[in-house]
């Protein structure tokens, strides 16, 4: 047989070969791929300062932080802060600590969404520092304080004050439960070398998800 024939033969096969042989996937498997951020709120500043009755010497005093964190799914999602200039660069780092450690956070918005109302804000887990009433018993008033997990933490009175009802309603305090502080939890202890105080350890009542300075 021709040898030309024979190696054109050869030739087309191994062309024919290549065409046909299955291609190596080049797809990203799931587990590599970017996670993609939820977005829980996008509010301007403005937006998230509608409505309130504070003073404008306090509403200068405020900012709007944008926050990533571990939500109770196990997704990443994003947040915002409205809280006081003081305090915004602790706040800030103390979200970067508690998303390094993958710490849950049920959801973090403005008040605004909840018409300035701490009890439906709490009720529904939010996490939130900016809420304007009486500055002379709450630093809420002037941004100077956070709330975390309100539900997993709720408020529990102290003996001598039994009479006043633990709130969000229906909100049990369990440790077990991944969002929860105790005393030498890492988030609590990092809060109180910041400076800040926690609501643990207030004369009347366990205010365990309360952080102020």
């Amino acid at each position: 047989m021709n040898k030309c024939f024979v190696g054109l033969v050869l030739l087309m096969f191994g062309v024919l070969y290549s065409c046909n042989s299955p291609k190596k996937d080049t797809k990203v498997v799931p587990s590599e791929a970017k996670q993609k951020v939820i977005v829980d709120c996008d509010y301007t500043f403005e937006e998230a300062l509608a409505g309130t009755k504070a003073p404008k010497s306090i509403q200068k005093e405020l900012t709007l932080l944008d926050v990533e964190y571990y939500s109770t799914d196990g997704k990443v999602h994003s947040g915002q802060v409205l809280t006081n200039k003081k305090i915004a660069k602790d706040v800030k780092r103390m979200f970067r600590f508690m998303f390094k450690a993958r710490f849950p956070i049920a959801k973090v918005i403005p008040a605004v969404k909840y018409h300035w109302n701490d009890d439906l804000s709490m009720q529904d887990n939010n996490t939130y520092s900016f809420c304007y009433r009486d500055a002379s018993y709450s630093k809420h008033a002037l941004g100077m304080a956070i709330d975390i997990n309100p539900f997993f933490n709720p408020v529990r009175w102290k003996t001598g004050y039994e009479n006043r009802k633990n709130k969000p309603v229906g909100a049990k305090y369990n440790t077990s439960v991944n969002g929860t502080f105790y005393a030498l939890h890492p988030v609590v202890v990092e809060f109180r070398r910041r400076g800040f105080r926690w609501g643990h350890t207030f004369t009347r009542n366990f205010d365990d998800h309360h952080f102020e300075k």
